[in-house]
């Protein structure tokens, strides 16, 4: 597999790898580039920015999801009708696994990928200290991919003193700079960066940040770089497609956006349809579904508008009620409790699928990767896992203790999320393709459910 390909990422996170990435996606779109677009990580905000840039779908890659050989099938998936490829990386290179292993990290998705490295430096407030940082991350790079640096915050004039440096004593090509420009940046909130459609600007930041990339970057050198990248072996595969079987109703809104979208492929291959509703805007589900995706997002955001839907809690509720499959994930989760209480204290009734109440903590509750093993053969067979990750500052009364969580590098381990014959509901993200098997088996129960519910016709 060969196509040009390069990879944006930093010595850390904050230093302006999503407008990079973006701009850049922007501008080879411009140029005519038929391109596709990856986030490394189970970041879910930054895939919707790339999307906005250029229209197509983004896709997320992660080697503690997938390993090296499943995260080279399903980048060589994503690239299949495209001709250059944007990888924006995660945190800082070189951070994996609790921050320390190689795994899950920017690198080693680069490594495996076998993609070329331009490293975006925050330099503002930076003189030659710039250069022993940049060198620290070229010693550390054994597999020689960082192959050009882009200086963040930083001006022209003093760009301009500082290149010549930086390519004589450290034999690496400064490919550019980015000015430090308010109308080009993206604000965030504590889960992370604001959702493109909450910004009624966004097109126009996006359009700018990519004008301005092609004034002060080079963007031939980066398509030189990425023209670097060696052709890689990957094993073929086939991939069936089952015949349709179920319906699955998959809630998505302003308050209901986190969803892998290879997640949703594989539910699709494995035989369900995917149709969307909301649950803010429509009063009830979509006739004739068999099953109930609820992912993440920001319900808290809109609280009062989803508990004053009274029509469609209460068909969540029904549906649930009369045994329909149901999947919920973080997001998910809290709106199908009886109640969210938000950071202000306020109380709102929601679709009383669980007993118990969500709330803010004011604090981290729960961060990072998870293997999720089965205590009781259910979407599972018994001691089978699902990988995912958790990143949520709301708790519950009732967390659920179903299944086991452990934590890949302390080996901790406790017990969360409701799962019963039909239902898997909790805090957790889940990554489908670290197991297909969980998603063939949600399928498969909406299946079972759609033939049992033309047997009581």
């Amino acid at each position: 597999m060969n196509r040009k390909r390069v990879m944006i990422a930093a010595p850390k996170s904050g230093s302006g790898k999503t407008m990079a990435a973006c701009a850049l996606l922007q501008a080879l779109k411009m140029k005519g580039w038929q391109v596709s677009s990856f986030k490394c990580g189970p970041d879910y905000i930054d895939p919707m920015f790339h999307e906005k840039a250029i229209h197509v779908p983004a896709r997320n890659l992660d080697t503690f999801f997938t390993g090296e050989e499943g995260t080279k099938e399903l980048f060589c998936h994503g690239i299949e009708r495209t001709d250059f490829a944007v990888l924006e990386g995660v945190m800082g290179l070189y951070d994996g696994l609790g921050g320390v292993r190689e795994e899950g990290s920017s690198y080693h998705l680069a490594k495996v990928t076998q993609t070329p490295i331009v490293l975006i430096v925050d330099a503002k407030g930076m003189g030659k200290s710039i250069l022993p940082l940049i060198a620290g991350f070229l010693a550390y790079d054994k597999e020689r991919l960082i192959r050009g640096v882009i200086l963040n915050k930083i001006s022209k004039g003093y760009y301009e003193i500082i290149k010549p440096l930086i390519e004589e004593e450290l034999n690496i090509q400064a490919v550019g700079f980015l000015p430090e420009k308010k109308e080009c940046q993206i604000e965030s909130r504590h889960l992370g960066l604001f959702l493109p459609d909450e910004l009624h600007d966004i097109q126009t930041k996006l359009q700018l940040a990519a004008e301005e990339f092609l004034k002060t970057v080079s963007l031939e050198t980066i398509i030189e770089i990425a023209g670097s990248a060696e052709e890689f072996m990957v094993r073929e595969q086939v991939r069936r497609r089952e015949p349709e079987r179920a319906v699955i109703a998959v809630a998505r809104d302003e308050a209901f956006c986190f969803y892998y979208r290879d997640n949703l492929r594989i539910l699709e291959e494995s035989g369900g349809r995917i149709t969307f509703f909301s649950p803010l805007h429509d009063e009830k589900l979509p006739e004739g579904c068999h099953a109930l995706l609820l992912g993440g997002g920001y319900p808290e955001l809109y609280a009062k508008e989803l508990s004053e839907n009274h029509r469609m809690r209460a068909a969540v509720k029904r549906a649930a009620d009369s045994g329909m499959p149901v999947l919920a994930e973080c997001g998910g989760f809290l709106y199908l409790h009886s109640a969210l209480k938000d950071k202000e204290g306020n109380c709102y009734d929601m679709a009383d699928v669980v007993s118990g109440t969500c709330f803010y903590t004011g604090k981290l509750v729960r961060f990072g990767y998870i293997e999720l093993l089965e205590k009781q053969s259910c979407f599972l067979p018994e001691g089978d896992r699902i990988k995912g990750h958790e990143f949520h500052y709301y708790d519950s009364t009732n967390n659920g203790a179903d299944i086991i969580a452990r934590k890949p590098v302390t080996g901790k381990e406790y017990s969360c999320m409701i799962e019963k014959e039909n239902c898997c509901m909790g805090f957790p993200h889940l990554y489908y393709p670290s197991n297909p098997l969980f998603a063939q088996s949600f399928v498969e129960k909406a299946e079972r459910y759609k033939e049992g519910r033309k047997m009581h016709i």
